[in-house]
């Protein structure tokens, strides 16, 4: 596990599925999120059983609050390249009590930390609608740049299409 002063990740569990289910479902959480067609939650314990080990290709994690033991959200590197010391990471808080208080900061933190550290990368990077103000101010804070905007090629929940930012962060620029 990675634990810090407010969060560990840890491995997803089958128990972790109706917390999941509930933020697959919530339309605020989602509007920024690619979300696949509507699950039920047999489907979603499903998938939670049936998840694959975690591997050097893709690593998804659970926010855990260190206070009480309370799933928050998941956190993932994905698609990560040994050749070329690079992944993206993606990673969201579904309990809404918690998207203040600096969990999602500090998950994202610990996650970056073990790509660089543990998997040897050189590069993460992310992919963050223009809109969500929120993300992009975390996302800055922990050192992670503007790389580049791509016009209109994220479609919302409202069926407009909006903008999106890619974000990276190299190796020594974790703050």
């Amino acid at each position: 596990m990675l634990t810090g002063e407010l969060v560990r990740l840890r491995a997803l569990e089958p128990s972790d599925a109706e917390s999941l289910y509930r933020w697959v479902n919530d339309w605020e959480l989602g509007q920024w999120m690619t979300n696949s067609h509507p699950r039920s939650l047999d489907q979603i314990r499903k998938r939670c059983e049936d998840r694959k080990v975690n591997t050097y290709e893709l690593v998804v994690l659970g926010i855990e609050k260190i206070a009480d033991g309370k799933l928050l959200g998941v956190v993932d590197l994905r698609d990560a390249e040994p050749e070329q010391g690079r992944a993206e990471v993606d990673i969201y808080i579904g309990d809404r009590d918690h998207w203040d208080g600096g969990y999602g900061t500090e998950a994202l933190r610990l996650m970056c930390n073990y790509g660089f550290a543990m998997m040897r990368l050189h590069l993460i990077a992310l992919w963050v609608v223009a809109e969500n103000e929120r993300a992009r101010h975390v996302y800055r804070k922990l050192g992670f740049v503007e790389d580049g905007r791509h016009r209109e090629c994220f479609r919302g929940q409202d069926g407009k299409y909006h903008d999106m930012y890619l974000m990276s962060l190299l190796e020594g620029e974790l703050k």
